[in-house]
Formats: structure tokens, C-alpha cells, sequence
């Protein structure tokens, strides 16, 4: 990824340079987002980010009454081929430490804790490595989602020949990113639908998806409307529900029984006590995922009656 086209890489690293040069020793104040928005000219989000990494790094922390300060120490900085900046003192790294192995670690704390607990610091903890060595593989933690998540959706594949028909494509693709959200619940967090990321191996199965809907009448807006609808379903069932112990969920139990009782929602009260009823998240899919190519059926022949829905 070139530094010239992500505005807050770029401040990132010469943020990173004034702390390896000693121009912001450990103690003192990095600037705030005010001083970052008026110095590079970006919005206030971008500031904010570029803050956000150098904590992820583990080189800054806010600190109460004060403002973020340094914490940590880089004797140099790696460009962005991984290369030393400057010439010697170069901390040495475990030799197996590759972007591979870096990659799976992060999967591996993100998968059994969350995205939430994935850091540049708590990776460099895992791998036994200083946080100079795992910044040759990657610079910062966007950097690292995009290609936890890109090394993910690469798992498993998609066939190199589709099956007949486009609700059959469709199934292909929604079934495989169901597995893999399964497998992965964070990817749904990596990948927000409002801010996509260019994910290459995501992206295949919006080729797929958009491919498989392709000349059946539909406009481009309606197809690409479909396309991310789709993926949102499979992402909503899927999103990683919060962590609950044994001992809250039966506080919980005990709250709906008593808000079931008072009468206010007899529905309900009805439905959810009756015999027989299979409710995980895979019946949820799988019912969804019929009414979702149920409802695009509608609209395929609609089209194809030369309606535009």
C-alpha cells in the first residue's frame, strides 16, 4: 500500500520517526488531534486514527489531564518495504517470525477473544518479538485486520466452475461466507458494510454474486443493492454475540420470566414456550437465506416482465 494514498499512514510515520530520532522522547506529549488536523490539513476522524494506531503500537497511551504521551521507544523505524531507516541498530527477530506466522497468531487471539483483544502489543507478546520486528511485517493494526481478514476469506475457496442457475451461485457464495463468518465471528467487524475495505479475496464473492445476477434484468443499482444485502444478512446473523457466564444468563432467564409474567407481551409469552422450537443461529440462516432468495426471486421476475422495482 503506497503511504501517498492513505493521508494517515503517512502522518503515522513521521510521528513513528520523531520518536525513534528522539524528537519526542518517552514522557512527552505526541500532538492532539487539533495540532494533527491543523498540520497535515485532515478531518478530525483521521486524526483520531492516527492516534488510535500509534496506541495500537503500543508507543503512546492517553494519559488523565495530561494528553497522550510517549511510552515506548523505537531505536529506528522500517519503511515501507521493512526495511532498517537510516542504517544500524536494527533489533534482531525470532526466525521464524514471518507475516504468515504473524497473521495466524492474530487470527488465532481474534477467534477465541475477539477483535477487540487483537494488538500490535499483545502480538509482539505472543510471538516473543519487540514491536520493531513485527512492524517489518506489518505497520499498523488497520493494516493487520485488512489481511487477517483477507487471509480468512481466502480459507476457502470459490469453485472454479459455478453450478446452473443463479439462486444455486448464490447459495455457493452465501454458504461459503457463512462458514467462514462460523468460523471467523470477528469478520464481521473487520469488514463493515458502511465502510467497506478493498479485500481482495472478500471482493470474490462480490464478483461471484454480481456475475450470478447478471442479465436477468435487473439495473446495476438493483444488482449492487442486492449484492450487499446479501452479504449484510450473512453478516448480521453471524455478528459475535457478547460474552455472557453461566451465572448472568440465568439472571437474564430470570428477567424475561418476570417480564413474560407481567403480561404486557402475551405474543410473545405464547410463542416462545411452545414445544418444538429450534432457534441457533444456523436455523436463523437457514431460514433467512431462503426468504432472502425468495424475495430476489420476486424481483427477478419483475424484471423480467420489464418492471423496474
Amino acid at each position: 500500500m503506497d503511504r501517498g494514498e492513505v493521508p494517515y499512514l503517512r502522518i503515522v510515520g513521521e510521528l513513528r520517526r520523531r520518536i525513534a530520532a528522539g524528537e519526542l522522547a518517552v514522557g512527552d506529549r505526541i500532538p492532539s488531534t487539533r495540532q494533527i488536523m491543523r498540520d497535515w490539513g485532515v478531518a478530525m476522524a483521521t486524526a483520531s486514527k492516527v492516534i488510535g494506531a500509534l496506541r495500537d503500537e503500543g508507543l503512546v497511551r492517553p494519559v488523565p489531564g495530561i494528553g497522550t504521551v510517549v511510552v515506548s521507544h523505537v531505536d529506528v523505524v522500517p519503511d515501507a518495504e521493512g526495511s532498517a531507516d537510516g542504517g544500524g541498530g536494527l533489533e534482531s527477530a525470532p526466525a521464524d517470525l514471518t507475516k504468515q506466522r504473524v497473521l495466524g497468531v492474530a487470527i488465532k487471539i481474534a477467534d477465541g477473544e475477539g477483535l477487540a483483544a487483537v494488538s500490535m502489543d499483545r502480538l509482539a507478546t505472543e510471538l516473543g518479538a519487540s514491536l520493531l520486528s513485527l512492524h517489518r511485517h506489518v505497520r499498523s493494526k488497520d493494516e493487520l485486520v485488512h489481511l487477517m481478514a483477507d487471509a480468512a476469506y481466502g480459507e476457502i475457496p470459490l469453485p472454479a466452475q459455478p453450478p446452473p442457475g443463479w439462486r444455486a451461485q448464490l447459495e455457493v457464495s452465501l454458504r461459503l461466507q457463512w462458514r467462514l463468518h462460523r468460523r471467523h465471528p470477528w469478520l464481521s467487524q473487520a469488514i463493515p458494510l458502511t465502510r467497506p475495505e478493498f479485500v481482495r479475496n472478500a471482493m470474490a464473492h462480490t464478483e461471484w454474486i454480481l456475475r450470478a445476477i447478471d442479465g436477468l434484468g435487473l439495473t446495476p443499482n438493483a444488482m449492487l443493492h442486492a449484492s450487499v444485502s446479501l452479504a449484510g444478512f450473512v453478516r448480521g446473523v453471524a455478528a459475535p454475540p457478547e460474552a455472557d457466564d453461566e451465572g448472568m444468563a440465568a439472571v437474564r432467564e430470570g428477567q424475561l420470566a418476570e417480564v413474560l409474567s407481567s403480561g404486557g407481551f402475551p405474543t410473545m409469552a405464547r410463542v416462545i414456550v411452545q414445544p418444538g422450537l429450534d432457534l441457533d443461529l444456523d436455523t436463523l440462516f437457514e431460514f433467512g437465506l431462503r426468504r432472502q432468495l425468495d424475495g430476489l426471486a420476486v424481483l427477478v421476475a419483475s424484471a423480467a416482465q420489464g418492471r423496474r422495482d
